[in-house]
C-alpha cells in the first residue's frame, strides 16, 4: 500500500481531500478511520481481484464454511497487522496528529455473532488466508446484532445493536449475484415423456438474497478470501404479484415485513413459533443463498456435475447450516437433472459436519408440520433420505425398531437436524479429544457403530494474530526478540521460549508486561464503573456466554463464601483478589439474567464494605465483545474455565488467556485436558469431577443437592443469604429461582457438588501468587505451549483430513 511513512502520509492526505475536503487540522477521527479504511480496503481490492482469479484460472477446489454467526470483530488494525502495516500507520498517523487506538473505536463491531461459535468461525477464516488456502464464510448480513447490554441497578437490559447505522466500510454491495430463494406453496409431481417425474414447486413466495462480500486478509499472504453475507431483500416480481388486486396490495406490507425479518435480528427468540419459524427461515435462507452462488462458481468450471465435491466442499458450522444437504439434493435432481442415487453420493462426499456441543440447543429438531409448509420440496426430500436411511438400518438392525426410531432422521412429527448432518455427509468431528470420545462412545454412539469412519476429532483452535499480536503487542514483541520472529507463520516454535521460563530478566520482562497490561484495564475499569482496583491483586476472570454449565453461579457463591470467612474475622491469609466478570444472558434466559443480577448485587456489598479492606473487588463489565476481550484478556492472571465437565465442547477462550498468561483454574473439560497434558499438573489448577463422573450421575442418578445443603455449613450459609432479606438481597424473593434450581431441581450442573474442589483449588492459587517468580514461570510455561492452539494448526488438518483443499500457487 506504501512504501515509506511519507508516502503513506501523502497518500493519506491525497485520500482526506478526496473523500471529505478537510485538512488534517479540520478532519475527525471518524473522518480519518473512513480514508485509512478505504486505503486498506482498495488495496485489499486489488489482492482480491488477484486471488479469485487465481481461483478460476487453475479451477482450485475452494471450501465453503456455512455458519449462522461470524464474530469477526472490529477488522481494521487486524487487516493492518495481516498487511504488515500496523506499526509503520501508527507512527505516521501519530506525526500527523492521529491515535489509531481512537481511529479503530469508530469502526462498528460488526453484529454477525455471539459467542465461542462465531469467534471460532472468524479465527478460521483468518487461519485460512494466512495459509493461503482457498476457503469462504458464508453468513447472514444481520441488520441488528444480538443486543447491546446495559446493566441498570444490576439487571441485564437488551438495547437494539443497530450496528449498521452509520454503514460499514468492509463491505461490497454485489446486487448482480442476487439469487432467489422460494418458500412456501406446493409441490407438483408432473411426469414427463420419458415416463420420469419431475417435481415442479408452485405458488411460493420470493425472497431475494442479496450478497455483502468482505475481504479477509491473510497475515504476511497474497490470498485475500471472502466472506460472503446474505441480505433478504423483496422481489421485484413479487412486488408486482402484490399489486395485481386490492387484497394482494393490502398484504404486501406483511409480505415486505416477513422477508425483511429473516436477516434482521441475530438469533431472534424462539419461544414462540412465529419466532421458531423465522429461524427455520433464516437457515434455509443462509443455504440455499450460499449453494445457489457456489453453483455460478462452478458452472464457470465447464466440468460435469459429477466433479463437484473434487472441486467443492460445504461445512456445517454445528447443525444451522444442516439443511445444505437437501438443498444440495434439489438443485442436483430438480435443476440440473440427476437421479437420486448420483445426487446422493455428490451430497455425501461434499458436505462435512462439525458437532460443536451437545446441549439441547445445538441438537435442533423442527416440527413436521412447520417445515412441511415452509419449505415442501425440502421436507420431501428429507422424508426421503430418512425412509432410505430407516431401509438401511432395518438391513442392519432387523426387526429393532426402537433402535431405528432413536436414529431416524424424522421420528416423533419432528425433523432431527443433527441425525441429518451426520448421515448426509462424509464426516463428523468433535471439537476436543474428551467431546469426540463422548460423542463416538456415548451420545452418538447408535451412528459411530453404523459409520466409524465418519468420525473424526479437531481440537478448535485461535488466531495467535489477533489474540498475541494485536491484542498484547509487547508480549508479542518480547517474544521475538527472544526466539526469533519465526513463530508468527509458525506458532508451534513458541515451545522455544520454555528455555527462558527460569530466566530472571525474561520474567522481569514477562511481569513488567502483565502488570502494564492490568494498569491498563484498572484504568478501564474505573472509568466504566467507578471501582479502583489495585493492580497488585490477582485479577481474576470469568469472561464468557452465561449460561448454568459455565457455572458463573458457583464462581459468585465462592465469593460470597470468602466475604463471609473475612467478615467473620477469620485468618485466612487472603492475596487480594480482583474477581472480574463479563458476559451476555440470552434475552429469554431468565436463570442467567438472575446471576447476572447477583453478581452486581454481591459487588455491590463487597465493593462498600469497609470491613474488607479491598481483600476483595467484584467487578462486572458491561457489554462483552470482542473488543472488550482484547482488554480483559491480557491483564488476566487467572482463567475461569470451569464449566462442568462433559458440557464444554472445547472452549477457545481457555486457549486466548493461557496464550496471554494467565494460568488456567477448570474442570477436565474441552480443551481444558489437552492444555493440562501440555503444561502439566503444576501449572494449571484442576478440580472437580470428571466427564465419566457427571455421566454415571446423568445416567443412574444418586446425586443429591439437598444433602450437600444440609451436611456442609459453607453452602448451607450462601444459599440461605440468596432468600435472606439484608444482606445482598432486600427481597426473599429475588434470588429464590436460582435457590429453588439448586435445591429443587437438584442442581443440574453439579454446582453444590464441586464446590469444595472449586475452594481448595482457590487456595492453591491465593498461595502459588505469594511466590512472584514461580508464578511468572507457570506463566511461560501456558504461553510457550498455547501454539499448539493456533487455529492454523486446526485448518491445516480440516483442509488434509476433511476438504482436501491445497495452499494456492503464486
Amino acid at each position: 500500500m506504501f512504501e515509506t511513512k511519507n508516502e503513506f502520509k501523502y497518500k493519506f492526505e491525497e485520500k482526506m481531500n478526496a473523500l471529505t475536503g478537510k485538512s488534517f487540522e479540520e478532519a475527525t477521527n471518524a473522518d480519518a478511520y473512513r480514508v485509512l479504511g478505504t486505503m486498506v480496503k482498495e488495496y485489499a481490492n486489488k489482492k482480491w481481484a488477484e486471488t479469485n482469479k487465481q481461483y478460476r484460472q487453475n479451477k482450485v477446489k475452494q471450501a465453503y464454511y456455512f455458519s449462522i454467526e461470524f464474530l469477526i470483530g472490529r477488522l481494521l488494525n487486524n487487516n493492518l497487522l495481516n498487511m504488515g502495516l500496523l506499526k509503520a500507520c501508527d507512527e505516521a498517523l501519530q506525526e500527523l496528529g492521529f491515535d489509531l487506538g481512537e481511529l479503530e473505536k469508530e469502526e462498528p463491531e460488526a453484529g454477525l455473532g455471539n459467542g465461542g461459535l462465531g469467534r471460532l468461525a472468524a479465527c478460521f477464516l483468518d487461519s485460512l488466508a494466512s495459509l493461503e488456502l482457498p476457503g469462504h464464510g458464508c453468513g447472514i448480513r444481520y441488520k441488528y446484532g444480538l443486543f447491546k447490554q446495559k446493566i441498570i441497578d444490576g439487571h441485564q437490559v437488551e438495547l437494539p445493536d443497530y450496528w449498521l447505522s452509520d454503514g460499514y466500510i468492509w463491505e461490497i454491495r454485489r446486487p448482480e449475484k442476487a439469487v432467489d430463494v422460494r418458500f412456501g406453496g406446493y409441490v407438483e409431481a408432473v411426469k414427463t415423456e420419458d415416463g420420469d417425474l419431475e417435481f415442479k414447486h408452485r405458488d411460493y413466495d420470493v425472497v431475494k438474497a442479496v450478497p455483502y462480500d468482505v475481504p479477509i486478509i491473510g497475515y504476511n499472504s497474497k490470498n485475500v478470501n471472502t466472506l460472503r453475507l446474505w441480505s433478504a431483500e423483496i422481489s421485484e416480481d413479487m412486488s408486482e404479484k402484490y399489486i395485481q388486486s386490492e387484497q394482494d396490495r393490502s398484504n404486501f406490507l406483511e409480505y415486505k415485513r416477513s422477508v425483511e425479518s429473516i436477516s434482521e435480528f441475530l438469533y431472534p427468540e424462539d419461544y414462540n413459533y412465529q419466532g421458531r419459524l423465522l429461524r427455520l427461515k433464516q437457515q434455509y435462507f443462509l443455504c440455499s443463498s450460499g449453494l445457489q452462488s457456489i453453483f455460478r462458481t462452478f458452472d464457470k468450471y465447464n466440468l460435469p456435475y459429477n466433479d463437484f465435491p473434487i472441486k467443492v466442499a460445504l461445512h456445517i458450522n454445528d447443525t444451522h447450516p444442516s439443511l445444505l444437504i437437501p438443498e444440495l439434493m434439489r438443485i442436483l435432481m430438480d435443476e440440473k437433472g440427476m437421479g437420486w442415487d448420483e445426487a446422493w453420493l455428490i451430497t455425501q462426499n461434499t458436505i462435512s459436519y462439525t458437532n460443536h456441543t451437545l446441549m439441547p440447543e445445538a441438537l435442533e429438531t423442527w416440527p413436521v408440520d412447520m417445515m412441511k409448509k415452509l419449505l415442501p420440496r425440502i421436507y420431501m426430500i428429507i422424508d426421503e433420505i430418512n425412509e432410505r436411511f430407516c431401509q438401511q438400518l432395518w438391513d442392519i438392525y432387523p426387526g429393532d425398531r426402537e433402535k431405528i426410531s432413536s436414529m431416524a432422521i424424522i421420528a416423533d412429527d419432528r425433523v432431527r437436524m443433527a441425525n441429518l448432518a451426520i448421515v448426509g455427509g462424509h464426516s463428523v468431528n468433535g471439537v476436543a479429544r474428551v467431546h469426540t470420545k463422548i460423542i463416538k462412545e456415548e451420545q452418538m454412539n447408535d451412528f459411530y457403530e453404523v459409520f466409524p469412519e465418519k468420525f473424526n476429532n479437531k481440537t478448535n483452535g485461535i488466531t495467535h494474530r489477533r489474540w498475541l499480536m494485536k491484542c498484547n503487542p509487547s508480549l508479542s514483541e518480547l517474544i521475538t526478540e527472544t526466539i526469533g520472529h519465526e513463530w508468527k507463520e509458525n506458532p508451534e516454535q513458541m515451545e522455544n521460549i520454555i528455555k527462558f521460563k527460569a530466566d530472571k530478566d525474561f520474567q522481569d520482562e514477562v511481569y513488567k508486561i502483565k502488570q502494564e497490561n492490568k494498569k491498563q484495564l484498572a484504568e478501564y475499569i474505573f472509568d466504566q464503573t467507578g471501582i479502583k482496583v489495585s493492580t497488585e491483586s490477582i485479577f481474576d476472570v470469568h469472561a464468557k456466554r452465561l449460561h448454568g454449565y459455565k457455572r458463573q453461579l458457583m464462581n459468585i457463591l465462592h465469593i460470597m463464601h470468602l466475604y463471609n470467612k473475612v467478615k467473620n474475622g477469620e485468618d485466612i491469609d487472603l492475596v487480594p483478589r480482583t474477581f472480574i466478570f463479563s458476559a451476555k444472558a440470552a434475552a429469554g434466559y431468565y436463570f442467567a439474567k438472575r446471576v447476572i443480577k447477583l453478581i452486581n448485587s454481591v459487588a455491590r456489598t463487597v465493593n462498600n464494605d469497609s470491613d474488607i479492606n479491598d481483600l476483595i473487588k467484584v467487578v462486572f463489565l458491561e457489554d462483552y465483545s470482542v473488543s472488550l476481550a482484547e482488554r480483559i484478556i491480557p491483564a488476566a492472571d487467572v482463567s475461569e474455565q470451569i464449566s462442568t465437565a462433559s458440557k464444554e465442547a472445547s472452549g477457545t477462550g481457555n486457549m486466548k488467556f493461557m496464550m496471554n498468561g494467565a494460568l488456567t483454574l477448570g474442570t477436565m473439560d474441552g480443551a481444558n485436558i489437552e492444555i493440562h497434558e501440555l503444561v502439566g499438573d503444576n501449572n494449571i489448577f484442576i478440580f472437580g469431577m470428571s466427564a465419566v463422573e457427571v455421566q454415571n450421575y446423568y445416567n443412574h442418578g444418586g446425586y443429591s443437592a439437598r444433602s450437600l445443603y444440609n451436611n456442609d455449613p459453607r453452602l448451607k450459609r450462601v444459599l440461605d443469604q440468596l432468600v435472606e432479606p439484608g444482606l445482598f438481597t432486600n427481597s426473599p424473593d429475588e434470588f429464590s429461582h436460582i435457590f429453588q434450581t439448586l435445591l429443587n431441581q437438584n442442581d443440574e450442573y453439579f454446582v453444590l457438588k464441586d464446590f469444595d474442589s472449586y475452594v481448595n483449588a482457590h487456595q492453591k492459587i491465593n498461595q502459588g501468587y505469594k511466590d512472584r517468580n514461580e508464578w511468572t514461570e507457570k506463566c511461560i510455561i501456558n504461553i510457550a505451549h498455547s501454539g499448539n492452539f493456533s487455529s492454523d494448526g486446526t485448518i491445516k488438518k480440516y483442509a488434509d483430513e476433511i476438504w482436501n483443499i491445497k495452499p494456492i500457487t503464486w
